[in-house]
């Protein structure tokens, strides 16, 4: 059964307390409920109310995330060529996840704190794993490498990106797409011969 729909200042509450998050998150604070409560002015239940863990409400901020590059890899599905539709979709989310701080440690927690991320994240794994089902019926991919093979790639790829706090967004950008090319060249098979 859907939740009621908030009265609008819950709601305009509820939004507050998502921004004051989103800048913390983009700033590499960690999140703490009693802090967003005074950034956001409003009283900790309220926080408490509309978000009970600091998980909860991490998720929350990185659902918009989750669901574009769900998007993106179900539109990677209906393309035409299987590798070209894997590659984008890999630089998309790699792209994503360094841009978006949120994304990371929710990819990465053992256990979600809201059903609905759970939700999203299944169907992320099941599109991508359908992405690189598709590389490889066509002899695009290397059939020995799998859907468990790359995601600690992608993770590396993004850490390898990260890991000098002195550089702009723009500089982890521009190394992360690097890096995924060299990973994805590791991934393709060789054109086969006339």
């Amino acid at each position: 059964m859907p939740a009621a729909p908030l009265r609008k200042d819950a709601a305009r509450n509820r939004q507050k307390i998502i921004d004051v998050a989103r800048r913390l998150v983009d700033a590499g604070t960690p999140i703490q409920l009693n802090e967003v409560a005074r950034a956001a002015s409003v009283g900790v239940a309220t926080v408490y109310r509309h978000f009970p863990t600091p998980e909860a409400l991490l998720e929350t901020v990185a659902t918009p995330g989750v669901e574009a590059l769900i998007a993106h890899a179900e539109r990677a599905l209906r393309g035409d060529n299987p590798w070209t539709a894997l590659s984008d979709y890999l630089h998309a989310g790699t792209a994503a996840v360094v841009a978006d701080a949120s994304l990371s440690p929710v990819f990465a927690a053992p256990v979600d704190a809201l059903p609905h991320i759970t939700v999203l994240k299944q169907r992320l794994n099941e599109v991508f794993a359908q992405l690189l089902h598709h590389a490889h019926a066509a002899g695009l991919a290397d059939p020995n490498v799998t859907k468990t093979d790359l995601l600690p790639l992608m993770c590396g790829v993004v850490h390898a990106a990260t890991v000098h706090a002195a550089t702009s967004a723009e500089d982890r950008s521009v190394a992360a797409r690097r890096y995924l090319t060299i990973t994805l060249e590791g991934l393709r098979t060789a054109p086969r011969g006339p």
